[in-house]
């Protein structure tokens, strides 16, 4: 049977109302109204009166003072032996660490074997240079009796010669006197004949001892120059060889630096740590031990690293407290400290990654300069459960700073603020 109105017009006929809705409420517009405006009377005051301060959290490392010497590995290796403790007092020089650089073969050792070879050379080249020095004393030493055999000599006939001078000077002039005598006929033509033949071999006499003093003469020069050059001949040669065991040293200890080394203390003081054990692996630079001074008591100070942004709200002697990474604050609390310095310029990246707690160290993106805050602390060592707890150095911290106070309005049109500076144009003041 077909119905006669349709199906939509029936349903909405059934879901009307037949009359109008009243809506009964439970509290009072009046409460609402004035409830509101307490609300925003309240937020309004807040707004106005109340402040906000400006924090920022710091972080840092424990120093001392004076500075503990890092002691770094200058090549890949590893721990062969350890002479030292923590806390031990050394001397300077003192054996901290055998450090083993050399591979090992079937035949042992590189570096050992290398050594010995060298070794040997250098007694050899040692035992050529003391032979060397030994002839060139040998030699010398009969050169220079050969000189004074010929001086001595040389003296000698120089007193002869000069004899045999006089000596045909005085014949000399009796030739001369008996040529006269010959020409007055005391003398026979023979006679004259007979002197004049002695007097000839006399000055020959005198030539043969001239010659020979000449000679001696020569003969000294000659030693002279030959003892100079066998004294520059031996020096020669051994400053040839001992430039070679110059070298022979040299390259024993480049295999020594490459084979086993001993890493010494470079100062008379106290090991404040010990990064590795033996038989551990080491790489360049590792900072193998740590070594400060005995001289006195070190004096604890906290590095901490501040951006530049917070920089004018910090002051020299502003107290703050620190936590320590190693004493939780939720146990141990905070700690007091008060700045003793602030860096006039930015901390260097180079600076910077002398210290592990810094932002460079930290592979953070350094977007920002810092500047480095030294902090004074009031205790270095605190007691908990009947046991002392002391700071060490490299201990990480971190520390809050109070920058800038405001009233909470004025943060709240901040962004303001930055508009109307971005809108204004330069002004010349």
């Amino acid at each position: 049977m077909n119905q006669l109105f349709r199906q939509e017009a029936l349903e909405h006929k059934k879901s009307k109302w037949t009359g109008e809705a009243l809506l009964v409420a439970k509290i009072p517009a009046w409460v609402i109204y004035i409830a509101s405006f307490v609300f925003l009377t309240i937020l309004f005051i807040f707004i106005v009166f109340g402040s906000y301060t400006r924090r920022i959290n710091v972080y840092g490392e424990v120093i001392t003072n004076p500075h503990p010497i890092n002691i770094l590995s200058t090549q890949p290796g590893f721990i062969a032996n350890t002479f030292v403790n923590v806390g031990d007092i050394v001397k300077k020089g003192a054996k901290i660490y055998q450090v083993d650089f050399s591979p090992i073969t079937q035949e042992g050792k590189i570096s050992t074997n290398a050594q010995n070879l060298i070794k040997n050379q250098l007694t050899q080249v040692n035992n050529i240079i003391k032979n060397l020095e030994y002839n060139n004393e040998v030699t010398l030493k009969s050169l220079q009796e050969q000189k004074e055999q010929y001086e001595l000599s040389h003296e000698k006939n120089k007193v002869v010669l000069e004899n045999a001078r006089q000596g045909l000077e005085f014949a000399k002039d009796n030739m001369r006197s008996y040529k006269l005598y010959q020409e007055r006929g005391l003398i026979t033509k023979d006679q004259f004949n007979s002197y004049g033949y002695s007097y000839y071999q006399q000055q020959n006499t005198y030539q043969n001892l001239y010659s020979q003093y000449i000679s001696d003469s020569l003969k000294i020069t000659s030693l002279n120059s030959e003892i100079l050059l066998k004294q520059a001949d031996f020096d020669k040669q051994v400053s040839q060889y001992k430039i070679q065991r110059d070298d022979l040293k040299q390259k024993l200890t480049e295999m020594a630096t490459s084979g086993s080394v001993f890493i010494t203390s470079p100062i008379d003081g106290r090991i404040e740590s010990l990064s590795f054990t033996v038989g551990q692996t080491v790489v360049t630079n590792d900072n193998l031990a740590q070594v400060i001074t005995n001289d006195s008591a070190p004096v604890y100070h906290l590095i901490l690293w501040v951006p530049n942004s917070s920089l004018p709200y910090i002051t020299k002697g502003d107290q703050i407290a620190v936590r320590y990474d190693a004493f939780p604050f939720e146990k141990f609390g905070q700690f007091s400290g008060h700045i003793d310095s602030i860096s006039y310029i930015p901390a260097s990246s180079q600076e910077m990654s002398h210290y592990k707690s810094s932002p460079t160290s930290n592979n953070t993106d350094k977007t920002d300069s810092y500047y480095k805050v030294m902090i004074n602390l009031d205790k270095n060592k605190f007691d908990y459960n009947g046991r002392n707890l002391y700071l060490s150095n490299g201990m990480k911290a971190q520390s809050t700073f109070f920058l800038e106070k405001r009233p909470l309005y004025q943060w709240m049109f901040s962004p303001l603020y930055d508009l109307k500076k971005t809108l204004a144009g330069a002004k010349n003041e």
